[in-house]
C-alpha cells in the first residue's frame, strides 16, 4: 500500500507561482506512473498532469497546457507539481495519485484517467485571488 501526503497549497494572487509536493511512504514510487488531479467545489475531479514511471514521459491538461508542469524524483520518492501563472480558475483541492497496476509496462506509459489510479492523497488546497 502506498500512502500520499501532499503539501504546499496556500492562497495567492493571480499570476504567482506555486510548487505542490507529493511525499510517498511505505512504497517506493519509482515503479508507480504518478498524477494529479483536482477539484473546484461542485465540480467534478479533474486531471491536471501526469508522468511516468521512469520520468521520460510528462502529459498536461489543456487547462493547465504551458503553465505548469510535473516531475518526480525516485529516490526521495517525490513528485511535484510547478505551476506558474496562477489564475482564479486554478483554485481547487490538488491531489496526488499513484498508479500502480499500469495497463502498459512501457517506460513512457501514462494514464490520465481517475479511475487508472489506485492511491491518493487527501488533497492541498490551492486557492487563487483576482
Amino acid at each position: 500500500q502506498v500512502q500520499l501526503v501532499e503539501s504546499g497549497g496556500g492562497l495567492l494572487q493571480a499570476g504567482a507561482s506555486l510548487r505542490l509536493s507529493c511525499a510517498a511512504s511505505r512504497r517506493p514510487i519509482r515503479s508507480y506512473g504518478m498524477g494529479w488531479f483536482r477539484q473546484a467545489p461542485g465540480k467534478e475531479r479533474e486531471f491536471v498532469a501526469a508522468i511516468s514511471w521512469s520520468g521520460a514521459n510528462t502529459y498536461v491538461g489543456d487547462s493547465v497546457r504551458g503553465r505548469f508542469t510535473i516531475s518526480r524524483d525516485n529516490v526521495k520518492n517525490m513528485v511535484y507539481l510547478h505551476m506558474n501563472s496562477l489564475k482564479p480558475e486554478d483554485t481547487a483541492v490538488y491531489y496526488c495519485a499513484a498508479d500502480v497496476n499500469p495497463v502498459s509496462d512501457s517506460y513512457l506509459y501514462i494514464a490520465v484517467t481517475s479511475g487508472q489510479y489506485d492511491y491518493w492523497g487527501q488533497g492541498t488546497q490551492v486557492t487563487v485571488s483576482s
